[in-house]
């Protein structure tokens, strides 16, 4: 089974769009936790709206707590999970019908991989990725959170609370120190809707160029602690 573990933070529009999503996957076997982290649009009404409007034969939790970030939100929501395998998706991404099964279809015929991830969009910005490489990863965040991972391989400690941005490099970077890979799909399985923590995505050449813009300064700050904790250069 398929863990999908979701953080929402004042995303209860887009949740019902993510959920929706999950409904069409042509894979069926999987649960849905949805951990509302403290927020003022009630998100517990789209989850109930939801779960109301479609079959039962799944197991849907949906739960409360303050406001602590989404790698605590993530955490919580592992602690419920019951599957071989965890998901934790972003509430405002649209899930292609095949995605789960595509992911789930790659593990099994990578048994090295410890998590298989796609290519995705933001809005109509294609993020193809690329095939997985640890030196490559070392050198900044190329692999989105939205990637199946087997449980048993997944860090003991969990999400790091601690990082506030850059949260999936430090995760896949954990797991590359810990022995473990992953493994690219080539292709596009989940859009993301624009307004999110991708939001403030700027082309590459924006960082070089305009290293005074707000925006560019808190990258490097972020990417800095990232980069401190793992010993990179």
């Amino acid at each position: 089974m398929i863990s999908i573990i979701i953080p929402v933070y004042n995303q209860a529009k887009k949740l019902e769009i993510t959920l929706n999503s999950i409904a069409r996957q042509e894979y069926e076997d999987w649960e849905v936790i949805v951990v509302n982290d403290g927020s003022t649009d009630d998100p517990e009404a789209v989850f109930s709206n939801f779960t109301s409007s479609i079959n039962l034969d799944k197991r849907f939790v949906f739960i409360n707590q303050e406001n602590k970030g989404a790698p605590a939100a993530r955490n919580r929501g592992f602690q419920d999970a019951q599957g071989e395998y965890l998901f934790f998706s972003d509430a405002d991404a649209d899930l292609r019908p095949e995605a789960l099964i595509e992911l789930l279809r790659a593990l099994k015929d990578n048994v090295q991989a410890s998590y298989a991830y796609p290519s995705f969009r933001w809005g109509s910005k294609l993020f193809k990725v690329g095939p997985y490489n640890a030196e490559k990863l070392k050198t900044g965040p190329y692999i989105h959170t939205m990637a199946l991972i087997r449980r048993e391989d997944f860090p003991v400690g969990g999400w790091d609370e601690s990082i506030k941005k850059f949260q999936d490099w430090d995760l896949w970077l954990t797991m590359s120190e810990n022995g473990k890979s992953g493994v690219w799909v080539d292709k596009v399985l989940f859009t993301i809707a624009p307004g999110g923590t991708i939001s403030s995505w700027l082309p590459s050449f924006a960082y070089k160029l305009f290293p005074f813009l707000e925006s560019v300064k808190k990258y490097n700050t972020a990417m800095a602690v990232i980069k401190k904790k793992h010993g990179l250069a």
